[in-house]
């Protein structure tokens, strides 16, 4: 009788033990429910990620295409233009299809003119390109700022609908009755910095590229207008 008395405990101990696990596993939530948990708002802040996310790959390749110069091209021109061979100079660079290819182009269309128009073509043309590349960062920059908002909008939602589930209850307050909005505002709030920070980086970094091209190209303009200035008898 002692043996079973104490097999007992340990018996319920151990059943208890199972429940406890059993209990635990079934509350652990998968990601789509806890994205469901986040209410309405997460529908929103989940186009603003696919949003984003469609901005930054096309910029992504749109400018590594217009980075990608080749390192003999001013040479090529240098040389044409020495010889006179101007449609060939203008040939090579509507072969490139770059953003310097086209400025020199514009430029090259304006030999014969004053310098000062040719400069000024030349830097038109590129800050027609730039803005061509900046296409869709001002968005992805408002996404970087709007979907934490979004998020924090969903907290105070969710806030003043536990507050309200609550003053419902009356003195039968329960806390199942508060889960729904303290879900509601801790996932979107979470899911708005998510976004916001995804959407900052990729912004950043697209400038930091979009930068290295204006570089090349106004070492190119620079280049191209040395050339022009090049004493005749040369």
């Amino acid at each position: 009788m002692l043996t079973a008395f104490l097999q007992t405990p340990v018996a319920n101990m151990t059943d208890t033990t199972a429940v406890a696990a059993s209990q635990a596993a079934n509350a652990e939530l998968s990601l789509f429910d806890l994205t469901v948990k986040g209410g309405w708002l997460m529908i929103p802040l989940a186009l603003l990620l696919v949003i984003a996310v469609v901005i930054f790959v096309e910029r992504w390749l749109a400018i590594r295409k217009a980075a990608k110069v080749d390192m003999n091209f001013m040479n090529s021109i240098k040389d044409y233009i020495h010889d006179g061979k101007i449609r060939a100079a203008v040939s090579l660079c509507q072969s490139q299809n770059t953003p310097v290819a086209r400025m020199i182009e514009r430029g090259i269309d304006r030999i014969g003119r004053p310098l000062s128009d040719v400069q000024t073509a030349v830097e038109n043309a590129g800050n027609l390109e730039v803005a061509k590349l900046e296409e869709g960062l001002p968005f992805l920059a408002t996404i970087a700022g709007g979907a934490p908002m979004i998020g924090f909008l969903g907290t105070v939602i969710g806030m003043i609908q536990a507050f309200f589930n609550m003053s419902s209850a009356g003195n039968n307050i329960d806390i199942s009755l508060l889960s729904g909005g303290i879900y509601t505002a801790m996932v979107t709030t979470v899911a708005g910095l998510i976004v916001g920070v995804m959407a900052y980086f990729g912004y950043n970094y697209l400038v930091s590229r979009v930068d290295r091209v204006i570089f090349k190209m106004e070492a190119s303009t620079i280049e191209f207008m040395d050339l022009l200035n090049e004493p005749v008898s040369r």
